[in-house]
């Protein structure tokens, strides 16, 4: 497509970015098309090196390019993203499913196509979160990698137990409990004597007895099979240690981004005293004597104290919401951040997460729906959240079997996650503790709702209904 091509389909098209840049993103090469302070529209083809991104930099302010469309594409734009913005160029993040592209396909083509669309303003942006939570969104997924491998060795090391033809894994549920990690460690250190292994644990929390604990111990310790137990726990132990040292800079993280906005707070005297009661009120996470998590951590759980994070950062404490926890609470603002102005309103807050209903409609008729996948983190963790709800008393929990009995699984999980996401998005932009009074409000409506159809069924059928008096 050469440029004269290009004016063809750009006349009769109102102009709104006139100073428009649209790249096409690659492993190694990208094409950039822009326009320059004369109308014309240039195109190059570019390397990947950290130097040419800086000539593109170079190039875009030399022809003063304000706006630039980069296709998504993995990981492979972010470098030239972050210069850009850097360099204070407005940059568009867009998906490549949102626009329709010529029948030739190359990159010069996307690249000028791109260039077309945005010019004429016709590119939805991504949302990107600031930078410290960007940072904390990598710490927390490579976290969750390295605990994804610690349950394989996890397996692998039962594996090896069954091969020994030691049944310790069907005696004990949790093979990652203190117990069974007392025996697996004495088992690698060269102890084999089943009355010896079994008097290492505290029988008063097993359901099993004595008697079968040493039976499921009595196995074929080769030491073939002993020394590959051993590499697979000293692996174990190195995984832990990773999520434990990815903690770490999660925690060194959470300290800035607790900072930063603890300053903002402080411009408003009165936000910041609410700010600091609210700390005060969840002072009861916190160990008085050692400031640490009080409750011991569960395996795959924070070892440090997320909820008081949360709290300094936000305000409020949206722990108090049934289904949420400090893990898909970080999991969430990492993706999201705080900012809670970059989506107008909390349904399209949910739109953007993939949890609105989308109907398929003819002749003003539904007649489907379009169940469209995303692999936002952030969806996953609050669909997530909503299945956590199945056995709660709460209002949610409630609605939750409700869905589950009339509309199944998915149904129950989206809708809940929906509601979910709402109170998420509404505690955030207002900074307001979250209270049950708005499903209070619900249940009324919902018991006024059942007595309107008694009173109809009944009038329908000849009889007259009357409140008892409580």
């Amino acid at each position: 497509m050469d440029n004269f091509e290009i004016k063809e389909m750009l006349t009769g098209l109102p102009i709104v970015n006139h100073h428009a840049g649209g790249i096409d993103v690659g492993s190694r090469e990208m094409w950039v098309t822009y326009t320059d302070p004369e109308g014309h529209i240039c195109q190059f083809k570019s390397g990947c090196f950290t130097k040419d991104l800086d000539e593109i930099v170079c190039i875009f302010q030399k022809e003063k390019v304000t706006d630039v469309a980069m296709e998504s594409t993995g990981v492979y734009g972010g470098p030239l993203r972050e210069k850009l913005e850097v360099s204070g160029i407005n940059v568009t993040v867009i998906n490549p499913g949102m626009y329709k592209k010529p029948n030739i396909k190359d990159d010069s083509h996307d690249s000028s196509w791109i260039h077309l669309y945005h010019s004429v303003d016709l590119f939805k942006k991504s949302h990107f979160a600031p930078e410290h939570w960007r940072d904390l969104r990598e710490y927390i997924h490579e976290r969750d990698v390295i605990m994804v491998q610690k349950a394989v060795t996890l397996t692998r090391m039962q594996r090896q137990l069954e091969m020994m033809n030691v049944k310790l894994q069907h005696e004990i549920s949790d093979i990652e409990g203190v117990g069974a990690m007392k025996i697996i460690r004495a088992i690698c250190g060269g102890e084999t004597d089943p009355e010896k292994l079994v008097s290492l644990l505290n029988l008063n929390l097993f359901k099993a007895t004595k008697e079968d604990l040493v039976e499921s111990l009595r196995g074929n310790y080769r030491t073939c099979l002993v020394n590959v137990l051993k590499e697979k726990l000293s692996e174990y132990d190195f995984f832990v240690s990773q999520m434990r040292k990815y903690e770490q800079y999660i925690i060194t993280i959470l300290e800035e981004i607790s900072k930063l906005e603890e300053q903002k707070r402080m411009v408003n005297e009165t936000i910041a005293s609410k700010g600091t009661n609210e700390l005060k009120k969840n002072d009861k996470h916190k160990d008085p004597k050692t400031g640490k998590k009080a409750k011991k951590a569960r395996k795959n759980e924070y070892s440090f104290d997320g909820p008081t994070f949360l709290c300094r950062i936000l305000g409020i404490d949206l722990t108090k919401v049934e289904g949420f926890n400090d893990k898909t609470l970080l999991c969430i603002l990492s993706v999201t951040g705080i900012d809670m102005s970059q989506w107008k309103s909390a349904q399209q807050f949910v739109s953007w997460l993939r949890l609105s209903p989308r109907p398929k409609k003819s002749a003003n008729k539904v007649v489907g729906y379009d169940y469209s996948r995303t692999k936002n983190p952030a969806t996953q963790a609050f669909r997530l959240c909503a299945q956590s709800l199945h056995n709660s008393k709460s209002p949610l929990g409630q609605l939750y079997r409700k869905l589950l009995a009339r509309k199944g699984h998915k149904t129950a999980i989206k809708a809940v996650a929906r509601k979910l996401a709402i109170l998420f998005y509404t505690l955030i932009k207002n900074g307001t503790e979250y209270s049950n009074e708005y499903f209070e409000t619900e249940k009324k409506k919902q018991i006024a709702k059942d007595e309107y159809k008694l009173q109809k069924l009944a009038k329908q059928l000849g009889y007259n209904l009357e409140k008892i008096a409580s």
